[in-house]
């Protein structure tokens, strides 16, 4: 094995360099594994943050879907990596960064020590190198001198004219000078001799030993670098299973997806129940001279039955001239059909509303709620009859072993069970019989009970009581989804008894808006809206409100907007509602021009009028 101390006998300034670069190399690598380590931790925290983002704020109802289900275990599964990338992270804090700053700060001090020692050394060896020196330039002087004083003497010995006194000292000065030289000769080979054992003792035995531990220090610090790389490679390794199990979840969820079961999903969702439409009737002008005013395309849109829209579109209305929508808000067929289809797609389908029955649903979603409240309570029963069987167990133990507890206490738990259980059977047996008139009330059920007859349970209730002939009670109002109460058979007057109560309600208008009490001392009624309003010019009354003996009915209105109360409002009229100031309304119908707005509270949905000059609009959606 090639060792520096044989082979570099020569390099130790840099060697120290080398050395010196090792060591930073290895604080290099720290660096970069830290550095690589914040990576993996943004990086982690970043997949946890779009996870976040991504992941449903409820339980709604699109993710019923096989498509949405295996996104739920996608997003699952990425945050399983982001927490393999952290357990990187952490691994190799623990066991690479941290080895690696110790191991810095030993080789730098172990580095240190070793170039003293070898800073020592050649201190040492300098220093006899420079008594050498000296030795030599003190002999090369002397002898110099010596061989002056020699040539002296042979002058002064040569010259007959000088005094033997003169040739004598000439002489004793040349011995002196020769006796210095050989003086200085001798310390000169001393030093000599020293100098070269210990150069020799230098490059063969000292230097070499710390040439040997600075080249055990680097080979350290190289051998530390191999295994700080295999560690890291092998930490990563380790959750890679873990990984591409990750990746195999994500997998097998996508397998899952199943477009099929979601076709059948979305059908479940949305359907309605309603048959379609009947051809629409040709119109004869020959026959009478008037028009017959043509069945709604979508009635179940209406809040009608098929059949109700069927009789009225076959029925003529040579009295009715035109149909206004509420307030005007709704002109047209086309702006009704253009509002309702907004709300639905709005909405993203038909809602309870908070009803009991459930009754605003069309058929199909109606009997699938009914079917979840029967299903709850029916649960609910079963809980409750094992508590109850366990509150009868428990007070024969202690009818037996009255020392473990009171029989009264139980007899009042008791108590309280079959009042709830009592209570729950009364739910289930009402929303059995919401069930059972859901299913007669359905198309398939209705053409069950008519024997085919089409129209004839439409025709038969046209003397339906609670109102004016055609005009529905609000027990009796439509929903905009569609659905009706349980007397919803009960709308499908004729079009003839329809036209007169019409006309009766505005004749008798204006008696009624003399009843209304004014509100702020204003001169402005507030009116009450009917479903239809008819244009007869000819007729002097308002078209405004109707007698109070026939209550008007209503569209469950989606919000047109928002606003905000500017002042405090007390409601003095019937149909008015109070309000605050400062609180944020729901916008359900514009003002007409009579300076009345109707709103609906966001807290308890209550609606009513208020002065259009009391609020500020806030947002108002095109409709």
């Amino acid at each position: 094995m090639m060792s520096w101390g044989t082979e570099l006998w020569d390099q130790y300034d840099n060697l120290s360099l080398h050395t010196q670069k090792g060591i930073d190399f290895l604080e290099k690598y720290g660096h970069f594994i830290r550095d690589r380590c914040a990576i993996e931790m943004e990086y982690a925290g970043k997949l946890r943050r779009l996870v976040k983002n991504y992941q449903p704020k409820k339980e709604e109802e699109d993710y019923q879907y096989s498509t949405c289900k295996a996104f739920k275990c996608v997003l699952d599964e990425v945050t399983d990596l982001a927490g393999q990338h952290e357990v990187i992270a952490e691994n190799l804090q623990v066991f690479i960064i941290k080895e690696v700053t110790i191991f810095v700060k030993d080789f730098k001090e172990e580095r240190k020590k070793h170039l003293q020692d070898g800073d020592h050394l050649m201190k040492i060896l300098r220093n006899q190198v420079d008594a050498l020196e000296r030795a030599l330039k003190n002999y090369e002087k002397a002898f110099r001198d010596a061989d002056k004083a020699l040539e002296h003497y042979k002058r002064a010995d040569a010259d007959l004219e000088l005094s033997r006194a003169e040739v004598e000292k000439q002489r004793i000065n040349m011995a002196i000078k020769s006796q210095h030289c050989e003086d200085t000769k001798t310390e000169y080979a001393n030093q000599l001799q020293r100098a070269n054992e210990m150069q020799r003792q230098h490059y063969t035995q000292a230097m070499p030993e710390v040439f040997a531990q600075l080249q055990e220090l680097d080979e350290k610090r190289v051998r530390n670098i191999r295994n700080f790389m295999v560690h890291s490679a092998n930490i990563e390794k380790k959750v890679f299973p873990i990984i591409n199990q990750c990746l195999d979840g994500i997998i097998k969820a996508a397998d899952q997806i199943n477009e099929k079961e979601d076709s059948a999903l979305v059908i479940e969702r949305y359907k309605s129940g309603f048959t379609p439409p009947g051809d629409i009737p040709f119109e004869d002008l020959s026959r009478g001279g008037e028009s017959t005013p043509i069945a709604p395309a979508f009635p179940h849109l209406m809040g009608m039955r098929p059949e109700a829209a069927t009789v009225r579109g076959t029925m003529s209305a040579g009295r009715l001239k035109r149909r206004v929508g509420l307030l005007g808000l709704f002109s047209s067929n086309k702006e009704i059909f253009k509002t309702l289809l907004q709300y639905h797609n709005n909405v993203g389908g038909f809602g309870s509303n908070g009803k009991d029955d459930f009754s605003n649903l069309p058929p199909s979603q109606r009997k699938k709620k009914l079917q979840q409240r029967i299903e709850e309570i029916q649960h609910s029963i079963q809980q409750e009859s094992a508590a109850r069987e366990g509150l009868i167990k428990m007070k024969g133990v202690y009818e037996d072993n009255p020392n473990l507890g009171d029989p009264h206490m139980i007899e009042g738990q008791l108590s309280e069970t079959d009042s709830r259980l009592e209570k729950l059977r009364g739910e289930l047996q009402k929303y059995q019989t919401y069930m059972e008139e859901s299913e007669a009330n359905s198309p398939a059920g209705m053409r069950k009970n008519s024997g085919g007859g089409g129209n004839n349970n439409v025709n038969s209730t046209s003397g339906s009581s609670g109102g004016v002939n055609g005009v529905q009670t609000q027990q009796q109002r439509v929903n905009v989804n569609g659905g009706s109460n349980n007397n919803r058979d009960e709308r499908a007057n004729s079009a003839g008894e329809e036209e007169e109560s019409l006309s009766r309600s505005a004749s008798d208008s204006s008696v009624h808006n003399n009843n209304h009490s004014k509100l702020n001392s204003s001169s402005t009624q507030l009116p009450n809206i009917s479903l239809y309003q008819r244009e007869e010019p000819d007729i002097g009354t308002s078209h405004t409100s109707l007698p109070e003996s026939d209550p008007p009915e209503y569209f469950d209105l989606p919000p047109l907007g928002t606003a905000k109360a500017l002042y405090p409002f007390e409601a003095t009229s019937e149909g008015s509602i109070p309000m605050y100031d400062g609180e944020e309304l729901y916008i359900i119908e514009l003002d007409q021009g009579d300076g009345w707005t109707r709103v609906r509270r966001q807290t308890d949905s209550e609606e009513g009028f208020v002065p259009t000059s009391y609020i500020q609009t806030i947002a108002l959606d095109n409709v």
